[in-house]
């Protein structure tokens, strides 16, 4: 078994065989449900986990996420925001991409830092001014590896492929099809 930054490279091999002859494999749908908690808390929980048309039901529930706002935004700072929520999930899905295509390319890690910050107007959410977006403006991410064996020109490459394969980034990047019902 080889390991490159605590990724087993045969599994991942094999993974990737498997997902290139059987496409239907890599599909997946993952779920989350959310229980109101007063104020802007919500406390959601795993559901199942849907890939390659198999429904995984272990996952149900298995982990819960609080949000809540500040207090200068009129919450109870009782958990982290769904701005922050996005940071984190832009930040752990790096680190998944960093981490498997610097052992794919045979860069060991030693460590990576992330330092992530996103910027909002609050005027575009509370309808205040039409022209502005009630979304984030612009998302920056500093990437810190600490990679001794590699060279910058590999690091910036590892980067440009974050860049290129990173599921997150590209959900934000890009339009995404969200369907809200209500039932």
């Amino acid at each position: 078994m080889t390991v490159i930054n605590d990724v087993d490279l045969d599994a991942l091999r094999h993974s990737t065989e498997t997902l290139r002859t059987d496409p239907t494999v890599a599909r997946a749908t993952f779920s989350v449900d959310g229980s109101w908690q007063g104020g802007y808390r919500i406390t959601t929980r795993t559901g199942a986990l849907t890939q390659g048309g198999e429904r995984d039901g272990t996952r149900v529930a298995k982990f819960e996420m609080t949000s809540d706002e500040p207090a200068p935004a009129l919450g109870t700072d009782t958990a982290p925001t769904p701005a922050e929520y996005v940071l984190h999930a832009l930040a752990g899905c790096y680190t998944v991409t960093i981490t498997t295509h610097a052992a794919l390319h045979g860069i060991a890690l030693k460590g990576i830092r992330l330092s992530l910050e996103a910027d909002i107007d609050m005027r575009g959410f509370l309808g205040l001014d039409p022209s502005v977006r009630p979304g984030l403006q612009q998302i920056r991410v500093d990437v810190d590896l600490d990679a001794p064996e590699a060279t910058r020109e590999q690091l910036e490459e590892l980067i440009a492929l974050v860049q290129k394969r990173s599921a997150i980034r590209d959900t934000l990047a890009n339009p995404v099809d969200v369907v809200t019902t209500l039932v």
